[in-house]
């Protein structure tokens, strides 16, 4: 398959309609990702073991309708699925509350995680939110380990949550850094920047660790990436609205396919220019989101995005 995801996935659910009903989709930044690029047009899969209940089967059928395959389908009969509802202030704030335990993949096993599997991807894409219980850390590291020795893309979102961390940034730091000997592509947020030290301090890893590029999502503001020294920045794209819920997976799934469009498989072939052309057609998908839809539901075909970039040059 084209992209491998490996993490959490939560449930998004919006009180205030008429029926108070859920988003139809899968949250958490891998299912957000793998969903986001098989709606661009890639093979896309995810390994998350969920519980055998109405919501488990429920994150299951979200991604079957969205072409995503299930890499563990196998449904948990002793876990509990974590729903995430999501609650919008009156300022549009959104805050996250979790029920049941956190991170509906933390049954996850290193045996779900299956070396045909790694070898039949392109690029290996996880969060860090997998790496906060065991054993879903455990599988996520050999994932991300095997990507690396096999000379896959592999590529990893910072997501520091405070319901995940219980507020322990060292340990969040910690449990990333450890893993950025594996990793070509880096996702950070301003904030988590700031979490791991600043800007200068994430440099000093990128040189230490190799890492090719470090990409910063500014949500509808625009991406910058920082390749070998060098800033690379596109600006965003005025829209009627912008939906915080996903926008920034929704960004790194069109992001990571068009790396893919242009036959990018490995970090030895990323290059300035690819870089910069990659972040403008993702920020297509990142920053084009909701319009009254939800992020997911309204992200750009890769029709849409071939059309765009013909029309663009």
């Amino acid at each position: 398959m084209d992209v491998y995801c490996i993490g959490e996935m939560v449930i998004d659910f919006i009180p205030g309609t008429e029926e108070a009903s859920y988003i139809r989709k899968a949250g958490g930044a891998p299912a957000n990702v793998a969903i986001a690029a098989a709606k661009n047009g890639l093979e896309s899969g995810m390994c998350c073991k969920v519980g055998n209940d109405d919501f488990g089967h429920f994150l299951m059928s979200t991604l079957e309708e969205n072409h995503v395959k299930a890499v563990c389908p196998d449904l948990c009969e002793e876990a509990i699925t974590t729903m995430a509802f999501v609650t919008l202030a009156e300022d549009g704030e959104r805050k996250f509350t979790f029920a049941r335990k956190p991170g509906a993949d933390m049954f996850l096993a290193e045996a779900d995680v299956k070396d045909e599997d790694i070898a039949d991807s392109v690029i290996i894409h996880a969060g860090s939110c997998s790496l906060s219980a065991n054993p879903a850390a455990a599988a996520t590291v050999k994932a991300l380990r095997l990507g690396h020795e096999q000379g896959k893309l592999v590529s990893f979102d910072v997501n520091y949550r405070n319901l995940m961390w219980k507020d322990d940034v060292e340990a969040c730091t910690k449990a990333v850094t450890d893993i950025l000997d594996y990793v070509d592509l880096l996702k950070i947020s301003e904030e988590e920047v700031e979490m791991m030290g600043g800007e200068g301090a994430l440099q000093d890893l990128m040189q230490k660790h190799g890492i090719a590029v470090l990409v910063e999502t500014l949500g509808s503001d625009g991406a910058k990436a920082l390749f070998n020294g060098q800033e690379i920045r596109v600006p965003g794209r005025k829209v009627k609205a912008v939906d915080a819920t996903g926008a920034g997976d929704a960004f790194w799934g069109g992001f990571l396919s068009n790396l893919r469009f242009q036959g990018v498989e490995k970090a030895a072939d990323l290059t300035a220019g690819i870089i910069g052309k990659a972040l403008e057609y993702g920020n297509v998908s990142g920053c084009i989101c909701v319009q009254g839809k939800g992020a997911i539901a309204s992200l750009p075909t890769r029709e849409q995005i071939e059309a765009y970039m013909k029309q663009n040059g």
